[in-house]
């Protein structure tokens, strides 16, 4: 037979609105009565109700996560870290995906504001006064992006692609290419950044090739303007981008890392799996979800009225097959 909050009550030698208080707003109670009216419910196996709990508190239990395109392989990873975290603390996540439509993401936001206590936005395209104009409806947190007073959590771009440069430079490489992925990607803007400033002091040509889809296909279609660079290393916005690169070049018959180099971001699962194997910059896709649950959590007990709360997680460079050293100069 399940627990009743009356079962808790009897137990505890307590009245119904006092367990009611210790398990929804246990700041108003008695810190030991509040443990001991915890320690029997957790005995008991008693669940608050959460419709009953939210006419308490005024809040929903609910978590809003809305993210670019559950098709690229980088946000599954993210979502599983925002879903577990947020289990631990006893809220549900409700999940949507924009397609990668910036205009979707606004009607989303205003779609979910009212069901949720607050929305963490992976990876969003907007503008920047499009962000201000809907945050301010809901508490947000931003993953992988960053605008001045909102909350975020973000990678850090410039320290990775660091490592990746570093990393060619010593294999002897002078000239290396950039494939870069949609121009209303914050990350797409922070590694062109971090690259350029990478590149000068290491003595290293950067080309910067042009902006594709972040997608198989887009790298597919990149190969060619790749190869025409005479570029001996590429360095692709993500490991979609860098899989279709690889694709191609074994379609044209040119050497991987034999003839040219290939980096990709984000240590998808499919990147050990294709021959050559493929040399990324593994980011923390599961930490930054929880990292960013952590951060909403965080802002919904002590608000932060400056909105400058900040979080950032770091990348590593993973060294498989898909880099060599740089082939003779022809």
């Amino acid at each position: 037979m399940v627990a009743t909050i009356y079962d808790v009550a009897r137990a505890a030698g307590v009245s119904p609105s006092t367990v009611s208080r210790s398990l929804s707003v246990p700041d108003l109670v008695n810190a030991e009565t509040r443990l001991r009216v915890q320690q029997i419910a957790a005995e008991l196996g008693y669940r608050p109700n959460r419709a009953a709990r939210g006419l308490i508190t005024g809040r929903t239990g609910n978590i809003g996560l809305i993210v670019t395109d559950l098709s690229n392989p980088f946000f599954p990873e993210v979502v599983k870290g925002v879903q577990g975290r947020a289990r631990e603390s006893d809220y549900s996540v409700l999940l949507a995906d924009t397609g990668e439509d910036p205009t979707v993401e606004v009607g989303l936001i205003r779609a979910l504001c009212k069901q949720v206590d607050g929305i963490v936005l992976c990876s969003s395209r907007m503008s920047e006064t499009d962000l201000r104009g809907v945050t301010g409806d809901t508490l947000t947190v931003l993953l992988n992006r960053r605008v001045s007073k909102v909350p975020a959590v973000t990678i850090d771009n410039a320290d990775g692609i660091r490592q990746a440069v570093a990393h060619l430079q010593a294999l002897g490489h002078h000239r290396v290419g950039y494939v870069a992925g949609p121009r209303t990607s914050w990350s797409n803007r922070e590694r062109l950044r971090g690259l350029r400033a990478a590149t000068t002091p290491a003595g290293l040509d950067l080309v910067e090739v042009g902006a594709v889809a972040p997608t198989f296909a887009g790298g597919v279609a990149a190969a060619d303007l790749v190869l025409s660079a005479g570029v001996t290393a590429v360095i692709a916005y993500n490991d979609l981008i860098a899989l279709g690169l690889l694709n191609r070049f074994r379609a044209k018959n040119v050497s991987v890392p034999g003839d040219i180099s290939v980096i990709g971001v984000d240590d998808i699962m499919f990147s050990e799996m294709v021959s050559p194997s493929l040399t990324t910059l593994a980011q923390p896709k599961e930490q930054l979800g929880r990292v960013g649950v952590d951060l909403l959590l965080q802002l919904l007990q002590d608000a932060d009225p400056s909105g400058a709360a900040r979080r950032t997680v770091t990348s590593q460079l993973v060294i498989r097959s898909s880099t060599g050293t740089a082939p003779p100069a022809r």
